[in-house]
Order: structure tokens, then C-alpha cells, then sequence
């Protein structure tokens, strides 16, 4: 046997054996979608990546998977899932959307308006995050960006305490969200330090902060005082978080549970399979770990 067919013999092997690895990898997943989840983390999906399907119907199922809350909804929203017995552990609504958010003060006014008329609903809705965005950088540095995020939410922050609402910025990846300026773990830990409020944190995105800086477990774990929520999503694609991407949700989630954070792991892959449901099931599955 020569180098070339040897290696080829080697090669071939080897594909073998990883493809191997991969149906024995999804037969055991399939197996695992059939046992009741283990309770250790709380569940939550974004509708947005399953809107084709009713939103009433939808949280039908959600309740049957066991997830606890469907997320990113409007307050007209907010009835149809807790009527099935869920939550909204991120609420929307209030604000200008992504791009133009509280790092410009030309908009301050507009955003304190919107989120003072919000906030007592989402209390009074028994509800307790809002999500929030600090907006395009537009050739803000990273010290005026925060500066002016600090100056327009100090305005409200007080009556998110008053109402037990926490005020939650996303980290967004500035690549896909073109320019957005709290595109990094630093620049969102250093806003919330200005800010000194447990009713002010953060959105910690896996999906984007892969993107951006990578590195999840440490950056998470070592962040965590100031982590108000978590969104998965699988890289590269936003697709199912399986054997198909990079990032080993098993492991994060373990890290996650092991500092003690009690908050919401919301679901937002962009289902790339036939079968969307079973997809999102699946992959509540893939992130129903235990403490280890």
C-alpha cells in the first residue's frame, strides 16, 4: 500500500466513523425528546422564530414540550400564553425597535415616554423584563455611546424599580445588526455598572457574542452578576443548536446552572429542519441539563 491509498483508506475510515458518531449522536437525542425535562432549567422560546404558527396554538404546544415562556411578545400578546398557563419572560413593546435606541439623546424624549406607559403594564401583567436597546453607533465612540444609554435610562430607571420591572439590553452581533452599538460583553458590563440598578442588565445572546467575541463560558460565567436573560442559537446560521454548528450547548448550559443563575434560557434558532416543532423540542433537550 502506498502514501496516497493509505491515506485514502485512513480517510475513508474516519468519515465512517464520524458519520457513525453522528447517527448514534441523533438516535440518542431522538430517544431523549421523549422524557419528561428535568426541571433544572427554565425554558422560553421566541415566537418570532416559529410565527407561522398561531400564537394560541403555538403555546398550546409549548405547554406540552414543557417550556414555560414564549417570549418577545406585544401586550395584546401577553393573555393568549398566560391563559395556557405560560409567561413572557422578555416583554416588547415599548421603544423605536433595534437601530435607534437610548445612545442617541435626540430620542430620549420618545423612548422615556414609551417605556414610562409600558412599564406599569408589563407589572401589572405580572410580568418582570422589558427589553431595551442601546441603537445604531452612528460614530459614537464606546465612552459617549454609554454616556448618553446612561444620561436617557437613568430617566426611568427609578420607575422600573418602583414597579419591580427589569430593564434587559440585548448584546447584539454588529455584523448582522449592521453598526449596533452594545456588540460586545464589556461595553454592555460597563453601562451597567454606570447605572448601578439590579433593575438594569443584560440580554446575553449566545448566538451573537459567538459572532463577536466567542469564548462563551468564560465571558458568561464571569459576567453573570449582570446577565438578566440568555438566548441560544446556533453558529454559523442562527439554526437547531445540534452536532451541526460549533457551539456544544451541553457544556454551556452546565457552566451557566453552576453560577447559581435562575433566570430564563430562551430558544431563538431559526428552525432549518422539516420539522420545526420537533426541531424546537429537540433542542429544549439539548439545553435540559443538570448541575454537575
Amino acid at each position: 500500500m502506498n502514501r496516497r491509498s493509505a491515506v485514502k483508506t485512513v480517510s475513508m475510515g474516519t468519515v465512517a466513523a464520524m458519520l457513525g458518531g453522528i447517527a448514534s449522536v441523533q438516535t440518542a437525542s431522538a430517544k431523549q425528546t421523549d422524557e419528561p425535562l428535568k426541571g433544572y432549567v427554565k425554558h422560553s422560546v421566541s415566537y418570532w422564530c416559529f410565527g407561522k404558527y398561531p400564537l394560541d396554538e403555538f403555546a398550546k404546544t409549548c405547554k406540552e414540550i414543557g417550556i414555560q415562556s414564549i417570549e418577545l411578545l406585544d401586550p395584546k400578546d401577553w393573555p393568549v400564553v398566560q391563559k395556557h398557563g405560560l409567561t413572557c419572560a422578555m416583554a416588547q413593546g415599548a421603544g423605536l425597535g433595534i437601530d435607534n435606541g437610548w445612545n442617541d439623546p435626540a430620542l430620549h424624549d420618545k423612548l422615556v415616554a414609551s417605556y414610562e406607559e409600558l412599564i406599569p403594564q408589563v407589572a401589572k401583567a405580572g410580568l418582570t423584563s422589558l427589553i431595551c436597546f442601546s441603537g445604531k453607533r452612528r460614530g459614537l465612540s464606546d465612552e459617549q455611546g454609554q454616556a448618553n444609554c446612561e444620561k436617557g435610562l437613568k430617566r426611568i430607571i427609578q420607575t422600573a424599580e418602583k414597579y419591580k420591572v427589569t430593564l434587559i439590553m440585548e448584546l447584539l452581533n454588529s455584523y448582522g445588526h449592521r453598526d449596533y452599538q452594545c456588540d460586545h460583553t464589556a461595553w454592555g458590563v460597563e453601562l451597567c455598572k454606570r447605572l448601578g440598578s439590579e433593575n438594569f442588565k443584560l440580554l446575553y445572546d449566545i448566538y451573537h457574542m459567538q459572532i463577536m467575541e466567542g469564548n462563551i463560558i468564560e465571558n458568561m460565567t464571569g459576567n453573570i452578576q449582570y446577565i438578566g436573560h440568555v438566548h441560544t442559537g446556533g453558529n454559523p446560521g442562527r439554526n437547531e443548536i445540534d452536532e451541526t454548528q460549533e457551539l456544544y450547548y451541553p457544556a454551556i448550559m452546565k457552566a451557566l446552572l453552576h453560577t447559581g443563575y435562575k433566570g430564563f434560557v430562551g430558544q431563538e434558532f431559526v428552525p432549518k429542519a422539516a420539522d420545526p416543532i420537533a426541531s424546537l423540542r429537540r433542542c429544549i433537550h439539548i439545553c435540559d441539563v443538570t448541575p454537575s
